[in-house]
């Protein structure tokens, strides 16, 4: 089994800040870049692991369309997305890629009077207010779901993501399988054809956007709502239950995912099947060089994430994350030890 470090939590700066420096620029260093979503338990981990070991981490919270971009011009030691690359894609570029941690995306809102958990959402009317069909907050879709809730006569402020986003990847993969004209009129991807609202970078961006407009809609991972004190709102999932964003409900969406079944453990969690599953689920992966230019900065990365896998569970709980079950955790380690290979053809890291 794994162990977990029992310290206590370090708070995580999470304001304004989209690049995350734990120490002065030194080789030993890990540099990366891309999605956001993670940002909170990358920061938390790096931070444990330097004092432990003496090594940084320099990661830049630009969007999983950013991260994508610098891995590929070989800027960053890894790159991270929400959005998993398809396999033709990883083979094309030479990249290996495997999943962090999982997470939810929750609807959060401005609304006076309205406390975390006491509004439900579905699937269609969270895709009708973001395609703008739903324009105000009384609309008689929203009561429906919220008979006792006391509903403003007030304008909705939609706040969505301006940056290529993994976030959004998953957000749109939802609602795409929830409301059919979603599907067909705005549809699935990294960046989108907004029908309406007010665009925002990153989750951060999001975050404080939402907390600054009255009135205002938004999706971000968990945790930022969580650290950030928003209102978010609860879901009806697939099964038609009520759920609310927790780490119990995140499990149970990723309970029957068969992680071997994509290249790149690329497996979509969003509208899972259960009771329990909150259906805005997603994952973030980690995309890295099978053939580094840089073999010793590509050990030192593996090195980080082998430490988190092994000790950063109680963390990654701690701000509602979802630890990667031990047996997928064996699998990516056999996953480096095979593809992950320096220019004499041996592995670069291999857990003991």
């Amino acid at each position: 089994m794994r162990h977990f470090i029992r310290s206590a939590a370090v708070a995580i700066a999470m304001a304004a800040a989209s690049t995350l420096t734990l120490s002065a620029a030194m080789a030993a260093d890990i540099s990366g870049a891309g999605a956001t979503f993670p940002y909170p338990i990358y920061a938390k981990w790096a931070d444990a692991y330097k004092k432990e070991t003496g090594n940084g981490l320099n990661y830049q919270s630009i969007g999983s369309g950013g991260g994508i971009k610098q891995i590929k011009a070989k800027t960053v030691t890894f790159g991270a997305s929400d959005a998993p690359l398809k396999g033709e894609d990883l083979e094309s570029i030479g990249l290996v890629q495997f999943p962090m941690v999982m997470g939810g995306i929750v609807p959060v809102v401005n609304l006076e009077g309205i406390k975390p958990g006491e509004l439900v959402l579905d699937g269609p009317t969270l895709g009708d207010i973001f395609m703008g069909k739903i324009t105000q907050w009384d609309d008689a879709a929203i009561k429906k779901l919220n008979p006792d809730a006391k509903l403003p006569s007030q304008a909705i402020a939609v706040v969505h993501r301006s940056d290529g986003s993994g976030t959004t990847f998953n957000f749109s993969y939802y609602l795409a399988d929830a409301n059919a004209d979603w599907k067909s009129k705005v549809g699935v991807n990294t960046a989108l054809e907004w029908p309406v609202g007010i665009g925002a970078k990153g989750n951060e961006g999001v975050a404080n956007n939402v907390s600054q407009t009255g009135g205002a809609i938004g999706y971000v991972e968990y945790a930022y709502a969580k650290q950030n004190k928003l209102t978010y709102t609860d879901m009806m999932n697939k099964d038609g239950k009520k759920v609310e964003p927790t780490a119990a409900a995140f499990s149970a969406a990723a309970a029957n995912a068969d992680w071997s079944s994509q290249p790149g453990y690329g497996v979509i969690l969003a509208n899972q099947p259960g009771a329990e599953s909150w259906p805005m689920t997603a994952a973030t992966w980690v995309l890295l060089y099978k053939k580094p230019d840089d073999a010793a900065a590509t050990g030192e990365a593996l090195k980080f994430f082998a430490w988190s896998y092994a000790k950063g569970d109680e963390m990654a709980s701690e701000l509602d994350y979802v630890p990667m079950p031990d047996n997928v955790v064996k699998s990516i380690e056999d996953t480096w030890a095979k593809d992950v290979v320096g220019s004499d053809g041996k592995p670069i890291y291999s857990a003991m």
